[in-house]
């Protein structure tokens, strides 16, 4: 705010000259004499308008001698009219007489008989009276409604009759102290009062610069942090008052403000009645009540009466400011709570949202939208009516312009005859002027975009399909509204920054979001199909002429598998392609067009040729991909018949091998083998494999159907339309359901929608198709109003510097799960500019030096080389004093290129969030509600070869032998490759410095030196599972004086890691044990020469014969494949017990397999029971059971096979029965 109050002056809302852009809004507190300043007269009855007359009662809300006149320029009487008696008061009715507009300003005031509190500063945290008075907000409001007192002045008075407990001042007591008290200390100076009055006199009595003095004294001298708050929090509100003036008993209402008339208007509808204001009805309230009290006051009526009346008088004036702020909200008489003044303000209804910020503007229209398949990409169809009207204005200076009308008068009478002159001027005054374009909702600033109109028949605006998905428009009956730029500069603007040619990428991932789409994709795709035996197969062409002329002709099909000359070679393609390739840019490469083009493939054509060719050769080219994919696609004529949808001839059968399975699980449930938990999750278990089983099969049953050309498959392998989900519910089974709450119907919908669902299927399927429409509606809202938010935090963002010069940063690395690699490290670093030197992790060469800014082409050298992590600049660690530097943020992912300094980056990323976030709630009820589950995991399996390394991890032999894991959390098992080896035995030092680990093995007098970047080494929270991806980095495996063996690694590189719980959980049984090696069968990386080194410390030394097909058994041996030029080219870690397949320096090609498994089973990590929940005992002793009786509490079940007795516990257990297991140790611990 501060900067604004340098040139925000305040205005004076009463008079004429006031002017009409305001800089800021400032809320404050109006003392009783500002409020009558404000006033014209006092209300002093609750009366509106008398219903005989219609006209307003005198001293009542609609007052006319306080407000002002009901008509222009004259009296309530009528014995003045006319303008010429401007200024005069009528003596007989005391009307002034002026416009009537007056009644939107003039405002009127109610004296109150007591003094009462504005909720606003009674009830908002932090409660601005009660931190001033150091009384706690319910205690406060105690006091204001009647129910306790505070202390004023305390004199002698002491809560006991020794004096030992001392009352203070502002202390509140309730009705039994203060009368205990009051007998005792009345005479002597004790004051202790209920009420508004005491408090405003208390407050009166505050002594702000005292106040501040004192607290400031105190800030100091205390240590207790709770102190510290509260006095922080009193000291803030008291700089308040102290910078702004006003005095706290301002907060206590003498004179309430009454609102202008015309703001709280009073409405006649059909049949006499009136619609009335809710404020109205809330004034008369306070009103009625006023005026009670102050009879009540006159009479000297009882001090409990008064009380009530005052209290009641309170809640009014609650009421008329926030009504239901103190829960029980004042109802008219509809039983619907009134409208408070707050209420009228706030929120998306209120005031300034709905009234002041989103008023309606001239120059604009809306209509319903339709597809424009003719126009540019930069052009919207506008329909000639509304842009007659929408350019009203420049229409009629173009028509005089020309000479065609002579005055304004005689241009308006032309446009509205629709004389042809008008349609002439039309063309040419819309020619240069473009107009935005908006769809609600505006999630991001794709929502609003410039185009230059096309002027068509018709009512309907005309929309270019490749803007669509930028709208998220579509032509079922959406609307969208035009806007016309008015200004030069708006103009400018929009010419240059918004027109939908110049908006070709997603701000939010860089990726074209104009890229075709539904028909013009399957166009697209359809001509790039190949078919085998048609006319002109293996026929060669020179280019695309004679490939039109030969189809033309019908002696070559589109689909025909032909050679054609490209760049003086002959290349293998079919003859759609080549007519493909005949608007696609000469270096493009064949890789991106000779190829079936699905909408994946399309896409990247796209963000190749904007990357190569910039922006406006880009639009162009979308605008003949978009042709073309039209007109293949109406020639393709892909229609669905019920023949398309296929059903697998196997679906009976495995249908029927599933209900067996059922069946056979419900038996072991019965015979008590199982768990209900058990038997439903073995259940769902069996037919969700029965569904992917199926899926499998009835895509390749498509698939093959027709060659690849059955319509409902090339709708959905190209991307079109459609998903094999959808697919799946056809032709194959819908599956599983979910219900409201989320848990998965075990009967499965067996029919699909090609065979038709009976009545009990049906029915289940109503569970999910209902929570998806509920969750859609509610879902929508709340992602709008996650914008919103987003933006209220992000918005004061901005690129304020090009560089703040710091060298600090945030380590990125791929982002994965288990295996699966869920972002890689390239497309995390593309973009942004590396904070320190980015090394090849061999040959230790700078892939990209500080302050490099990382390219497509950077990113993927780091990725080749093979670099896990990369140190980059990042908003967080921006040192630029307000907003962000452009070096710290990066790309601008909308222009690609570095952000300019002054962009609203905060927006864009609020934008970029929020606007996805509505999309996604959406996509529930597209499939219908059906469940998708995945069977859960059992076993965790090696991908790799090495040794295992145990971290932090606690091991124990059960009764069987087994390993089981007894850590519930930050542990792992990592499979690692030694790095560096120790060559002695000897005792192990480990220093860490700034950026450097450095570990010594000392043997007596000699001491072996190796050091390592701390960047390198993974961390602990990393190996827990906590923070990132560990793969790749270092692993130290001994603590420090640790005494080592020579062979011993010292440094391992981790190549997997299963870090406790994420990924094996508590008490799984594991498979291997601490070093334990692991084989793989290994391919060679590259083409070369093998050679075989062995690791000593940390450098590689020459083995120069290997003994083929028999078990490895030293530590630390490497294949190392050399290219020609003598360089390494990969090289392969060989673990213990592997079996060398290729002898030392001989040639192997590459994916040769150069060393094989010994032993044929899986590497097995660790096996767990995914269902099972199992309770480990934390000593050795005695299992007793308490309350665990058979019969009682629990069932007795005996294997007829094994033998094996079992109880399970009842579900029901009677109350008094608590049943436990108790381990005794043997020195008598429980």
């Amino acid at each position: 705010m501060s900067n604004l109050e340098d040139y925000a002056k305040p205005i004076n809302l009463n008079s004429d000259e006031r002017p009409t852009d305001i800089v800021a809004m400032k809320l404050g507190v109006a003392s009783p004499a500002k409020v009558l300043s404000w006033s014209f007269g006092e209300v002093k009855k609750p009366e509106t308008i008398n219903y005989r007359t219609l006209k307003p009662e005198r001293d009542g809300l609609f007052c006319s001698k306080i407000f002002g006149p009901i008509r222009d320029y004259e009296c309530l009487c009528g014995k003045y009219k006319k303008m010429r008696f401007k200024g005069v008061v009528c003596e007989k009715c005391g009307v002034e007489v002026t416009t009537a507009k007056v009644r939107r300003t003039r405002m009127g005031h109610i004296e109150l008989v007591a003094p009462v509190a504005h909720i606003w500063y009674v009830s908002s945290l932090p409660s601005r009276i009660g931190t001033l008075l150091g009384v706690k907000m319910k205690d406060l409001e105690r006091v204001l409604y009647y129910e306790a007192y505070i202390v004023k002045t305390v004199g002698d008075a002491s809560y006991d009759n020794e004096g030992t407990i001392p009352l203070n001042k502002f202390d509140v007591l309730n009705e039994e102290q203060f009368q205990s008290i009051n007998q005792r200390y009345k005479h002597t100076g004790f004051d202790a009062r209920m009420g508004g009055k005491i408090v405003q006199e208390l407050l009166e009595e505050l002594d702000l610069i005292d106040m501040f003095h004192a607290l400031k004294v105190d800030i100091q001298a205390t240590k207790s942090e709770a102190k510290r708050k509260t006095i922080i929090k009193r000291l803030k509100v008291i700089e308040s008052f102290l910078e702004s003036g006003n005095r706290p008993e301002w907060m206590m209402l003498t004179i309430l403000p009454v609102m202008p008339p015309d703001l709280r208007p009073l409405v006649s509808l059909d049949g006499g009645k009136f619609a009335v204001s809710d404020v109205n009805d809330l004034y008369r309230r306070v009103i009625n009540r006023n005026q009670r009290l102050k009879r009540l006051v006159e009479l000297d009526a009882p001090e409990i009466i008064i009380r009530n009346e005052k209290r009641m008088l309170q809640e009014a004036v609650d009421a008329l400011f926030d009504n239901g702020r103190r829960g029980n909200s004042v109802k008219g008489a509809n039983k619907r709570p009134l409208k408070s003044l707050s209420e009228v303000i706030k929120g998306k209804q209120g005031r300034f949202r709905q009234n002041l910020l989103g008023k309606r503007v001239d120059f604009s229209g809306r209509s319903v939208i339709v597809v424009g398949p003719n126009l540019k990409m930069d052009q919207c169809g506008l329909p000639k009516l509304m842009a007659v009207e929408l350019f009203k204005p420049h229409l009629m200076a173009k028509l005089e312009e020309k000479g065609y009308s002579t005055t304004l008068k005689h241009a308006k009478k032309m446009i509205e005859q629709r004389t042809n002159e008008v349609w002439e001027c039309l063309e040419e005054v819309v020619e240069s002027h473009p107009v935005l374009l908006n769809r609600a909702p505006t999630l991001h600033k794709l929502s609003i975009q410039a185009f230059h109109p096309k002027l068509i028949d018709g009512k309907a605006i005309q929309l270019h399909p490749l803007v669509c998905a930028a709208f998220n428009a579509d032509f079922d009956g959406d609307q969208m509204a035009v806007h016309v730029p008015l200004s030069d500069e708006a103009i400018a603007e929009a010419k240059i920054l918004m027109l939908a040619s110049m908006n070709i990428l997603l701000p939010a991932s860089g990726k074209a979001i104009t890229v075709p789409s539904q028909d013009m994709i399957l166009g697209l795709y359809y001509l790039s199909l190949e078919k085998n035996d048609v006319a002109g197969e293996n026929k060669l062409f020179s280019g695309v002429n004679e490939v039109v002329v030969a189809i033309d002709q019908h002696s070559l099909d589109l689909h025909a598998k032909i050679r054609t000359l490209l760049d003086g070679k002959i290349i293998k393609t079919t003859a759609g392609r080549v007519i493909l390739k005949s608007i696609i840019p000469d270096y493009v490469p064949a890789s991106y067009w000779n190829k079936i083009m699905k909408k994946k493939d399309i896409g990247a054509l796209v963000d190749y040729i904007y990357a190569n060719s910039g922006v406006s050769y880009t639009s162009i080219f979308l605008d003949n991909l978009k042709d073309l994919g039209f007109k293949f696609a109406t020639k393709a004529g892909v229609s669905i018949s019920i023949d398309d949808i296929q059903v697998p001839a196997m679906k009976e059968a495995l249908i029927r091998e599933s209900k067996a399975e059922v069946v056979e699980i419900q038996k072991q449930y019965g015979a008590g083998l199982l768990t209900e938990q058990e038997r439903y999750n073995k259940v769902i278990d069996i037919w969700t494999d029965t569904n992917n089983t199926l899926v499998e099969n009835l895509m390749k049953l498509i698939q093959k159907d027709k060659d690849g050309f059955n319509s409902v498959y090339m709708l959905s392998d190209s991307g079109a339309r459609g998903s094999v989900n959808q697919i799946r519910q056809l032709s194959g089974m819908r599956g599983l359901m979910a219900k409201s709450d989320g848990s998965i119907i075990e009967t499965p919908v067996i029919s699909n929608f090609r065979e038709g669902l009976n009545v009990l299927e049906y029915f289940i399927s109503t569970n999910g198709a209902r929570k998806g429409l509920a969750d859609t509606a509610m879902k929508t809202a709340s992602a709008g109003y996650l914008t919103r938010k987003l933006i209220d935090v992000a918005q004061n963002v901005k690129v304020t510097m090009h560089d703040c010069g710091t060298h600090e940063g945030l380590e990125v690395a791929e982002i994965s799960v288990g295996n699966e690699i869920i972002e890689p490290l390239a497309d995390r670093i593309y973009g942004r500019v590396v904070s320190s030197d980015v090394l090849d992790p061999i040959t230790s060469e700078v892939l990209a030096s500080e302050g490099t800014m990382i390219t497509d082409e950077i990113a993927r050298k780091i990725s080749e080389a093979n670099v896990r992590s990369v140190v980059i600049r990042t908003s967080v660690t921006c040192k630029a004093e307000k907003g962000i530097c452009a070096k710290c943020y990066g790309l601008n992912m909308a222009e690609n290129r570095l952000v300019k300094v002054g962009e609203a980056v905060g927006v864009i990323a609020a934008q970029s969030i929020g606007e996805p976030g509505t999309q996604l709630t959406l996509r529930t009820f597209h499939t219908g509600g059906t469940a998708t589950a995945g069977k859960e995991d059992r076993a965790v399996v090696a991908t790799k070869e090495g040794f295992i390394r145990y971290h932090n991890l606690t091991v124990y032999n059960d009764s069987k032998g087994k390993l089981i894991v007894a850590n519930r959390r930050n542990a792992a098992v990592l499979l690692v490759e030694p790095k560096v080896k120790s060559l002695t035995r000897g005792r192990v030092s480990i220093k860490h410095t700034h950026d450097e680990i450095i570990i010594n093995i000392q043997q007596g007098a000699k001491v072996q030196k190796y050091t390592v970047r701390k960047s390198d080494v993974a961390k602990t929270n990393d190996l827990a599972g906590v923070g990132g991806k560990v793969d790749g980095k270092l692993f130290i495996p001994y603590e420090n004086d640790t005494i080592i063996e020579e062979g011993d690694s010292i440094v391992e590189l981790i190549k997997e890691a299963w870090s406790v719980p994420n990924r094996i959980p508590f008490a799984s049984e594991l498979k291997v044990e601490d070093g334990a090696p692991v084989t793989q069968n290994v391919y060679a990386d590259a083409k070369g020469v093998i050679k075989y080194f062995i690791l000593k410390g940390d450098y590689l030394e020459r083995i120069e014969t290997i003994e083929l097909n028999k078990p490895v058994k030293e530590k630390g041996v490497f294949a190392v494949i050399v290219d020609k030029n003598g360089r390494e080219a990969a090289r392969h870690y060989i673990a213990r017990g592997s079996i060398v397949v290729v002898d030392d320096d001989t040639e192997v090609t590459h994916k040769q397999m150069i060393v094989q498994i010994s032993d044929a089973k899986q590497a097995v990590i660790a096996e767990w029971d995914p269902y099972s929940e199992p309770v480990i005992s934390e000593a050795n002793g005695k299992v007793k059971f308490e309350d665990i009786i058979a019969g009682v509490t629990a069932v007795e079940q005996i294997d007829p096979i094994t033998g094996e007795r079992r109880l399970t516990l009842n579900e029901y257990i009677p109350a008094s029965y608590k049943p436990a297991i108790v381990v005794a140790t043997d020195e008598g611990e429980i």
